[in-house]
């Protein structure tokens, strides 16, 4: 194995066992059971990552990535935006059903929990979430909507509602409080959403007209 690989090997041992621990204990994770957990030692840790914070904000962008990718692949190139919108809200639904559905949801309340305990964190981890959210924005932006196009700041502010929208969902799902909530009624919920003129229209920000 040559050293670059063990590099990655070992980064990805770490980012595992952060996700363990983390997930159980949040901003009272140990470094030492972070590190023990991938048959290392904390000097590990801070070689390869730096910092507590810096291994939470790796282990938050190398959980979202493959995510975002696996949305980009669940919706159409060549659909508008309601079937795009449509493709994102059952993958969403279909995630809560996933092995690791509730480890990720234990994951989510933990990371709230850990940014109000560190202003610094918070502020890192929301980047993070807004750099990989650019990819859904870029999924929407473009896409045929009533004649015209949606546009980038027309996605952004779509993004945000179904984020908050799923999230709440998805939550609701996995707690057993969200009873019927099915495929259909997460594409139902999105599509009224997303078909609704004053949450991606503000203002004079109308829709670019195809000419």
């Amino acid at each position: 194995m040559t050293r670059a690989e063990a590099k990655e090997r070992n980064r990805r041992a770490l980012l595992d066992a952060a996700f363990q621990v983390i997930s159980r204990d949040g901003y009272r994770a140990r470094l030492e059971e972070i590190a023990e957990r991938a048959d290392l030692t904390t000097g590990a840790v801070y070689s390869l990552f730096g910092s507590k914070n810096n291994l939470v904000v790796a282990m938050v962008t190398d959980y979202q990535r493959p995510r975002y990718e696996e949305i980009e692949q669940a919706v159409p190139a060549g659909a508008d935006l309601l079937e795009a919108v449509d493709g994102f809200a059952r993958y969403y639904r279909r995630s809560c059903d996933a092995p690791d559905a509730l480890p990720a949801l234990s994951l989510q309340i933990t990371l709230m929990d850990m940014s109000l305990h560190d202003p610094e964190l918070r502020a890192r981890i929301a980047a993070s979430v807004q750099t990989q959210e650019r990819h859904l924005i870029a999924l929407f932006a473009g896409r045929s909507r009533g004649g015209g196009t949606v546009t980038s700041h027309q996605a952004q502010r779509l993004a945000t509602a179904l984020r908050a929208l799923f999230v709440g969902l998805s939550q609701g799902v996995i707690l057993g409080l969200a009873h019927g909530a099915d495929e259909q009624y997460f594409a139902d919920a999105a599509r009224a959403l997303a078909s609704g003129s004053t949450v991606i229209d503000h203002n004079a920000d109308a829709f670019e007209h195809r000419g």
